[in-house]
Parts: C-alpha cells; sequence; structure tokens
C-alpha cells in the first residue's frame, strides 16, 4: 500500500491526520441538526466530538436533543477498544416518525473513563439521514458502512472508509 498523503489544511481547517490515536472526545459549541423523514429529529449546539487519526468527526448529542421518539432501542451491541461496548437505536423520523433508519444510532451507555462525557449522548449514521449539519452546512458521510464521520469544508482527509483504506 502506498503511503497515505495527508492534505494540507487551509485557513480555518484541520486535518484528520492532526487528530490523536487514541482518539480525543471535546465539548463542541457548534449549531447541530439532524433530519429524518422531512423533519428535524435533534437539534442542539452542545454536542461532544470524538476525533480519531484518520478519520472525520463523530458528533455525539445529548439524548435531550432528539425529540420525543426518535430514539427506538434496537438489538445488538458492538465493542469499541477506546470507548467501551456500544448500544444501538433505530432512529425514527417523518411527521408521524414512521420512517425508519435501522440501528442508525449509537451510544455507549457505560463508556470507559476517557470517554465519559459520551454517557447519554447518541451518534448517527449521517448516510442513514435525510441530512446532518454542522453550522448550516449540509454534511457529507464518511464512505464506508462502518464508521460515522460527519465531513464539512471545516476537515480535510483523506479519510479512512473508503475501499483500500482498512489498512490505514
Amino acid at each position: 500500500m502506498p503511503p497515505v498523503k495527508p492534505i494540507k489544511p487551509g485557513p480555518g481547517q484541520e486535518s484528520c491526520w492532526d487528530y490523536p490515536r487514541p482518539p480525543a472526545c471535546e465539548p463542541s459549541s457548534a449549531s447541530i441538526e439532524i433530519v429524518l423523514g422531512g423533519v428535524t429529529i435533534a437539534r442542539t449546539t452542545s454536542s461532544w466530538r470524538v476525533l480519531e487519526t484518520s478519520h472525520p468527526p463523530t458528533f455525539y448529542l445529548p439524548a435531550a436533543a432528539f425529540v420525543p421518539g426518535a430514539l427506538r432501542p434496537a438489538e445488538g451491541s458492538s465493542f469499541c477498544e477506546w470507548k467501551g461496548r456500544a448500544a444501538y437505536y433505530d432512529v425514527l423520523g417523518g411527521p408521524d416518525l414512521d420512517v425508519v433508519a435501522p440501528r442508525a444510532g449509537w451510544t455507549y451507555p457505560d463508556p470507559t473513563p476517557g470517554f465519559a462525557a459520551l454517557r447519554d449522548a447518541v451518534a448517527v449514521m449521517p448516510a442513514a439521514m435525510d441530512r446532518c449539519l454542522v453550522d448550516d452546512e449540509v454534511v457529507v458521510p464518511q464512505e464506508g458502512g462502518f464508521y460515522g464521520g460527519w465531513i464539512t469544508s471545516r476537515v480535510v482527509g483523506p479519510f479512512k472508509g473508503g475501499p483500500g483504506t482498512w489498512g490505514w
């Protein structure tokens, strides 16, 4: 595999190649909005960004930022070596909450100490939503179905997730 060549960030940008490993969790005051089924199902200016080398940020919103009924517990779990065991949600949207994105949201009910801020916070797969916005900018979902990164004009890659990037 050829070496990865990080893109040099411009003014006001950051490179995902400057993010740490193990990842960092930092508070964010960016305006976050999530739309599913044509309806805004979550909105907040108090979230957390998880920043990991080669990945765009993943935003975690307080569960209370979601409209009532938008998060339905789903089967299964997974394990992150950094954050601990994840639990999943079906994310529901639309005027009657009848649009379902299966297992498109996740949370860490008992996160590791370094990620304690994520307790009661929920991330979503941007590709499974109508759109996610950061400060009114529509997010480009991270490629692949495994990671949930949110790409905006403020972060440059290249990003892990697409074909041929698994070994990065």
